[in-house]
C-alpha cells in the first residue's frame, strides 16, 4: 500500500474534511464473498506442473471469486510466522510461490549476492513478460488478486519485491537509496529475465518504473502507471531528520493503527474486517528484522525524485486510474482549459485519451501532458490501489496493452518444467 509521507499528508487533510463520510464508511460491514457462486475458472489446469502449488481459483461470470485452494499449504521459510493468521485465499496463495533468486550487488566494496524474493511465472512465452512493481514499503502480495488473472489470460508474469522491501534477505544490508533500488532491479533483470519488460508500477512504483526505462531503455518495452505517485520531490525534510527520530518515525510506520487508516483512505469501499485483513498482509514485510534499518536508509538519502524524468520516457505507456483515488488524483489534475481544445481533446499532440462516461475534461492528469505517448484508463468507483479493489478489470488492462501487437501464434505459452526448462508440448488459453 501507499503510505508515502507525502501521500498521507495530503490525503489526512482531505480525510478531516470529509470524515463524515468516512467514519460511514468505516463502519460498512459487507461480506463480499456472499455475492458470488463459486465456479472454477478454466485456466487452472495442467499447466500447474507438480513442482508448485496448485491453486484452484472461483469465480462467478467472469468476476473474481473469493476462494482459493492450496494443494500443499505450506509457505517459504523466510516468510514471518504471521502470515498464517492471514484469512484472504488470494494472499496465502501468492505467499506460497514466493520465492528467492539471487541476485549480484554491490555491497560497500565488495560484490554481494542478495537473495531477492519474487514471484516467478510458470510459463514462459516468446513474447515480452509482464513485471510488476509494488507500492512504498510494500511487497509483491500487493497482486495477489491480479496475478492469477493475468496467469489465466496466459500473460507471462512477474512480481518483484523492490530492494529494501518484500521478503528479501537482507542481513547484510545493501545500500537502499534510488540508485541503488535500480540497480538491483536491472541485475535482476539481467540475471533472469533477458527480455524486455512490460514493467508495471502502482503509486510510488510508478516512479521506480520511470526512472528505470530512462536510464536502463533497452530492459523495457512498454509502461504500465497505475494510480502514480510521481510528481512528488523525493523524501524531502525527512532527509535531515537526526537518525533517532527517523528510526521513530518508521516504528510509526509499521503500526497497525497507521497501516488502517492509509487502507482507509487508499480502498474505495471494502469492509472493516476485509480492511484489517489487508493492514496485515500489507504491513507482513516490516516484520522481517532489517526491515526498520532498510526503510530509515531510504528515506534518508533523499528517495525518488523523477520529476525531471518524466518528459525523457520515449516508451508506450498505460496510465490507470481508479476514479475514487483519495491520495493523488487531485495533485495530478492538470489545471481546468489547458488542455481544452475544440471538441474537448488537444488534438495537436499524438495521445490517445479514452475515459468513462462520467470523467470530466478537468480529470485529465498532469502526467498524460508529460508523456510523449500515453494512453488513460479510468475505472470507476475505484481507489487508489485498483490491482487490489479492481482486480478483474486491472487484468483486463494489463493483458490487452501486453500482448497488443503480438501474432496469435506467439501467444501460445511454453510450460516450465521441474528444472525450470522449457517442456516441448505447449497449450492454448
Amino acid at each position: 500500500m501507499s503510505t508515502n509521507p507525502h501521500d498521507l499528508t495530503v490525503a489526512y487533510s482531505k480525510f478531516t474534511t470529509s470524515r463524515p463520510q468516512l467514519l460511514q464508511f468505516y463502519h460498512i460491514h459487507r461480506h463480499i464473498s456472499n455475492h458470488f457462486e463459486p465456479a472454477l475458472i478454466p485456466g487452472a489446469r495442467e499447466r500447474f506442473t507438480s513442482m508448485y502449488s496448485m491453486h484452484l481459483w472461483f469465480n462467478s461470470g467472469g468476476r473474481l471469486g473469493t476462494n482459493a485452494v492450496s494443494v500443499d499449504g505450506g509457505f517459504p521459510s523466510f516468510i514471518p510466522e504471521e502470515v498464517k493468521e492471514i484469512k484472504d485465499p488470494f494472499a496465502r496463495a501468492l505467499a506460497q510461490r514466493i520465492q528467492r533468486l539471487p541476485v549480484k550487488l554491490q555491497v560497500g566494496f565488495s560484490e554481494s549476492c542478495i537473495m531477492s524474493s519474487c514471484v516467478k511465472p510458470r510459463f514462459q512465452r516468446d513474447t515480452n513478460p509482464a513485471v510488476l512493481l509494488h507500492c512504498f514499503d510494500s511487497s509483491c502480495l500487493e497482486w495477489r488478486r491480479t496475478y492469477p488473472l493475468l496467469e489465466d489470460a496466459a500473460v507471462e508474469t512477474w512480481a518483484i519485491d523492490i530492494l529494501g522491501w518484500g521478503f528479501s534477505d537482507l542481513e547484510r544490508l545493501p545500500p537502499c537509496d534510488a540508485a541503488s533500488k535500480r540497480y538491483h532491479l536491472y541485475q535482476l533483470w539481467r540475471t533472469h529475465i533477458q527480455r524486455p519488460m512490460i514493467l508495471v508500477g502502482p503509486s510510488l512504483g510508478a516512479a521506480v518504473a520511470i526512472d528505470f526505462a530512462v536510464n536502463f531503455p533497452e530492459a523495457v518495452d512498454k509502461l504500465i502507471l497505475i494510480g502514480a505517485s510521481v510528481h512528488v520531490e523525493g523524501t524531502g525534510l525527512l532527509t535531515k531528520l537526526p537518525k533517532f527520530l527517523a528510526y521513530a518515525g518508521v516504528s510509526l510506520l509499521k503500526s497497525l493503527p497507521l497501516r488502517l487508516f492509509a487502507n482507509l483512505l487508499a480502498f474505495d469501499d471494502i469492509s472493516l474486517s476485509t480492511c484489517f485483513d489487508w493492514t496485515n498482509v500489507g504491513r507482513l514485510h516490516c516484520l522481517l528484522p532489517w526491515w526498520e534499518d532498510a526503510t530509515v536508509n531510504y528515506m534518508l538519502s533523499g528517495g525518488y525524485n523523477v520529476v525531471n524524468q518524466i518528459k525523457q520516457v520515449n516508451k508506450r505507456v498505460l496510465i490507470i486510474w481508479g476514479e475514487c483515488d483519495n491520495i493523488v488524483s487531485n495533485k495530478l489534475a492538470v489545471p481546468p482549459g489547458r488542455w481544452a481544445r475544440k471538441g474537448g481533446i488537444d488534438r495537436s499532440r499524438s495521445k490517445t485519451l479514452v475515459f468513462n462516461s462520467s470523467c470530466m475534461l478537468h480529470k485529465l492528469q498532469r502526467l498524460h501532458s508529460e508523456l510523449p505517448d500515453a494512453t488513460i484508463r479510468q475505472i470507476p468507483d475505484c481507489g487508489h490501489l485498483p490491482h487490489v479493489e479492481k482486480p478483474e478489470m486491472v487484468a483486463r488492462l494489463i493483458a490487452d496493452f501486453a500482448l497488443s501487437g503480438t501474432r496469435k501464434e506467439e501467444q501460445n505459452p511454453i510450460v516450465l518444467n521441474s528444472a525450470g526448462e522449457k517442456n516441448t508440448s505447449s497449450f492454448i488459453c
